[in-house]
């Protein structure tokens, strides 16, 4: 591997890191996009692969991030309901007791 595709692969990897967080996406399409400029007259073709494949990356980073908050509301909801039921059979066995 050469010096200058060891460069690119480093700051491609270093971008797709920063994919992992929704907060520090805008800073990962700049990285990126430097990245672009870089390749865009080394090699055409890989270009509009690798632009392809980080749009699916940021796609799926956006699409995960959205159902990981669905599943922690869920969870909260589920959690919430939880506790209302143990607290109503409580209650229940609280009456039951007194009479």
């Amino acid at each position: 591997m050469t010096t200058a595709s060891s460069n690119w692969t480093e700051r491609l990897n270093e971008a797709i890191a920063l994919t992992k967080d929704i907060q520090t996406h805008p800073e990962a399409q700049a990285k990126f996009a430097a990245l672009e400029e870089d390749l865009a007259g080394e090699n055409p073709q890989m270009l509009a692969l690798l632009t392809l494949l980080w749009k699916e990356c940021i796609s799926a980073q956006r699409s995960s991030a959205f159902w990981q908050e669905m599943s922690d509301a869920e969870k909260a909801l589920a959690d919430g309901a939880m506790a209302a039921s143990i607290q109503s059979k409580q209650n229940y066995m609280r009456l039951v007791q007194e009479m």
